[in-house]
Formats: C-alpha cells, sequence, structure tokens
C-alpha cells in the first residue's frame, strides 16, 4: 500500500473541492461521446491543450462520426492533422475507426486491444465516456501523485498503483482534477505550493521545483522534424512532389531514409518517382 487511509480520504475531498471551484472547462468534457473523447485523447498525446483545442473542433466538424472517419480518404484526415505532429496519430485513428463498423467500445479491455491505443488512452476513454474505475496515468498524474506520495514523480507504474488504491466513486472528475492540477500548479518547474489544495498532504512540498532530466534529442536535429517537414509540403502539394524534388527540400543528408520510413509507416505512397499523401 502507498497511501494512508485517513490521508486518501483527505486527498480525495480537498482534491474534490478544488475541482468544484478551477477545474478547466473543456470541450472534450462536455461529451460522452466514446469516439469524441478518443479524438481528444489521442490529439492531447504530447500536445499541448491550447493547440488541440482549436484543432479538436474543427476535427470533429468535418469528420463528426467514427463512420465518416473510417470513410475518408487518409489524405484528407492527414490534411486536416496537418500542424498537430505525429502523425501516425491520424493513421492509428483512422484505423480503429475502420476496425470498429458497429461502434467504439467503451471497456479498457477491448479499447487497448485497437491499433495505436495503448493501456492510458483505453483507460482514459472507458473513465470519461462510461465511468470504468479503471485506474491510468498520463504525465501530470504521474508528477501530481508521485511528488505527493512519493516525494518524487512516479513512474506510470506507480503511479496507476497509487491511482488504484484512490480512486473515488467518480472517477471523471478524480482524474481530471489530477491532470489540471497538474497543468495549472503542480507544475514540472515551480510548482505553485502555495496556491495547491492538497500541499499539507505532499511529499514534495517547498522542494518540487528541479524538472527531471530529460534524454531526448533537440528538434532542430531530429528526424520528427524532418518528417513533419516532409508531410507539411505534401499536404501542401495535392497532386503530391517528385521524390528528388521533396528530397531537396528537405536538405539533410537523412531525407531520402526519412522518405522510405514515411512510406512504411503508410503516412505516404511512393510510386513512379512521386510522393503523394495516401488515398
Amino acid at each position: 500500500m502507498y497511501t494512508e487511509q485517513r490521508s486518501a480520504r483527505t486527498l480525495r475531498r480537498s482534491l474534490s473541492a478544488w475541482y468544484a471551484r478551477s477545474g478547466r472547462d473543456l470541450p472534450w468534457r462536455r461529451t460522452r461521446d466514446p469516439y469524441a473523447i478518443l479524438v481528444a485523447e489521442v490529439m492531447l498525446q504530447q500536445t499541448p491543450v491550447a493547440r488541440v483545442l482549436p484543432a479538436y473542433e474543427a476535427f470533429l466538424r468535418r469528420f463528426p462520426t467514427l463512420r465518416s472517419l473510417a470513410r475518408a480518404p487518409l489524405a484528407d484526415v492527414l490534411r486536416l492533422w496537418s500542424g498537430l505532429g505525429y502523425n501516425r496519430r491520424a493513421r492509428d485513428l483512422q484505423r480503429v475507426a475502420r476496425a470498429c463498423g458497429d461502434g467504439l467500445p467503451v471497456d479498457s479491455a477491448a479499447l487497448v486491444a485497437l491499433p495505436g491505443i495503448g493501456a492510458y488512452t483505453a483507460g482514459a476513454v472507458a473513465c470519461f465516456a462510461a465511468g470504468e474505475r479503471t485506474p491510468f496515468a498520463d504525465t501530470n498524474i504521474r508528477r501530481v501523485l508521485g511528488r505527493i506520495v512519493l516525494g518524487r514523480t512516479a513512474t506510470e507504474r506507480e503511479a496507476v498503483a497509487i491511482d488504484r488504491e484512490l480512486l473515488p466513486r467518480d472517477p471523471r472528475s478524480w482524474h481530471h482534477a489530477l491532470m489540471d492540477l497538474g497543468a495549472t500548479v503542480c507544475v514540472a518547474r515551480a510548482p505553485r505550493c502555495d496556491a495547491c489544495p492538497v500541499a499539507a498532504l505532499c511529499r514534495s512540498r517547498g522542494r518540487a521545483g528541479a524538472p527531471e532530466p530529460r534524454r531526448q534529442a533537440a528538434f532542430a536535429t531530429s528526424t520528427r522534424r524532418l518528417r513533419g517537414l516532409a508531410m507539411r509540403r505534401l499536404v501542401a502539394a495535392p497532386g503530391g512532389l517528385s521524390r528528388a524534388r521533396l528530397e531537396r527540400a528537405l536538405a539533410d543528408a537523412r531525407a531520402a531514409s526519412v522518405i522510405d520510413a514515411l512510406a512504411r509507416d503508410g503516412l505516404i505512397q511512393i510510386a513512379s518517382g512521386r510522393v503523394r499523401l495516401p488515398a
């Protein structure tokens, strides 16, 4: 056991009261449609809320149902996704739509079996769409629960275990509250402990300002930047581009391998020396 029962009750009450006052009003929190919630959860992976908001609304206007997304050409999906990055998310979202002709399941066990859906996304959709009391943890939840209980950011496994022990009857508000606290108060750098509703229970109070080291290649030199540039060029060229022209546009020794990788991922098509988005 990570948590003590009396402290757990106090934590749940304090966080619930804070969320009632300070929770963010986000459009995907106003629906129980599993498809709309899945779209939001996929978009929010590694993309800030501010960038997701307009993209989410535009995506649902163009593809309001699972069926409309399944029937669309992947090229149209990728064009609408442009600007969010990590285009494999759009590809996998459409694969889910095409695999679920009878509707999206709302239990985490069935969701996690779908293409591109991991344990976190499956748990979040099942929780927010159907109220399933399943534990899960994103970056914010890991930070908040880890700092409170362990005195440091938790690993995913630790955070899920702590979440399982603390889950209240209303898992929707609980998880939204944890996310909001991590996004607005218990932030990675300079957490606002003076404004935290659970500071009295937190083992990291006053000493959680140093972020964990990040082992990630600089974006400017990463293949992710090249992949994004290639996709943006193709989004702007409905008729496609010659492979030679696209390689020149990337202006990098890795251009050929990046283009080949995009093709293997099913994000582009190459035929007769010409590159285009999939039909």
